[in-house]
């Protein structure tokens, strides 16, 4: 059994790391979040401690350490932009760090963590869930085996509603969450160069608050994207379904069926991370290169465009 600390434990996305570590039947030991509605943790760890405070979250940790106890591993969960310093607070307490994405904003901080991982001996983990996924693996393994000189065609749509709250969070403010392309985006650019190989070229055609398109080449594919959090971007035949969100995935005009398979993904990545078959610092460097540029690449209007894209 191994022990865990986790940080952000209010968040969205903190029940499927919660349920990750029970479910790979490992304990935490202490929780952190500025917000105290943490309630979830009763139906998974109701005796971890609990702090609302980083200096006294800080102090336990430590306290564990004199006393013996070894903390295996930390668990972020907290806004994007501060990834980066509790991955440092991770390794520097001497435990090994489990990100969710993007492991940080920009390539360069990339390095600097390379350096403290180095230092400390200790290893920063990603969850790049969407390569565990079956049929991700499948298609993987389609492409391996066709003709070194194929070039498939893809495009990709993901459409996810969000409501007025949006804007007013972190995930509204570009330099804590990094805009559209980064904070939903992250994921598909991290599966789109496993699969097709590295990025030839990288165009922006649309970047608004709200949505951003572009086209994406890389070894083994052109790539047209669209990402949007605006529930007038769906299909009609979509909203008129109630539905408010959308994931298309075509490739050479076939579509990939990858709607289910993922209340276990998280599970699933952390198991691969405790047997040390995790993702590290160099798988997550592509896919964060390529949502940096797409912040700060021009806006280009030629090009093979997205059928979304106006």
């Amino acid at each position: 059994m191994k022990n865990f600390a986790l940080i952000g434990a209010a968040g969205y996305i903190a029940p499927r790391h919660l349920k990750a570590i029970k479910d790979t039947k490992n304990d935490l030991l202490c929780a952190l979040d500025r917000f105290d509605s943490v309630g979830v943790m009763d139906s998974y760890f109701p005796n971890a401690n609990f702090f609302v405070e980083f200096e006294r979250f800080d102090r336990h940790i430590e306290k564990l350490k004199r006393s013996g106890v070894l903390l295996d591993y930390v668990s972020i969960c907290t806004p994007n932009y501060l990834h980066d310093a509790h991955i440092r607070m991770a390794l520097r307490s001497g435990a090994d760090a489990i990100c969710e994405k993007p492991l940080v904003l920009n390539p360069w901080n990339l390095d600097a963590l390379m350096d403290i991982e180095k230092e400390s001996g200790k290893k920063v983990h990603t969850i790049l869930q969407l390569r565990l996924h079956p049929s991700i693996i499948a298609l993987k393994k389609k492409i391996a085996l066709a003709h070194s000189d194929t070039k498939y065609d893809v495009d990709l749509t993901y459409i996810t509603s969000r409501g007025k709250w949006y804007d007013i969070s972190w995930k509204g403010d570009d330099s804590k969450s990094g805009g559209i392309a980064t904070n939903i985006g992250i994921h598909f650019f991290d599966m789109l160069s496993w699969l097709f190989g590295e990025v030839q070229e990288n165009k922006v055609h649309l970047r608004e608050k709200d949505k951003s398109a572009g086209y994406l080449e890389f070894e083994k594919a052109r790539v047209r994207w669209y990402l949007s959090i605006d529930e007038n971007s769906l299909p009609n035949r979509i909203q008129e379904l109630g539905q408010r969100t959308y994931r298309s995935i075509t490739v050479n005009h076939e579509e990939l069926e990858f709607s289910s398979g993922f209340t276990e993904l998280h599970t699933d990545s952390y198991r691969h991370i405790l047997n040390g078959k995790g993702f590290g610092l160099d798988a997550a460097m592509e896919s964060i290169k390529i949502a940096q540029e797409i912040r700060n690449n021009p806006i280009v209007t030629l090009g093979e465009k997205h059928p979304f894209c106006p």
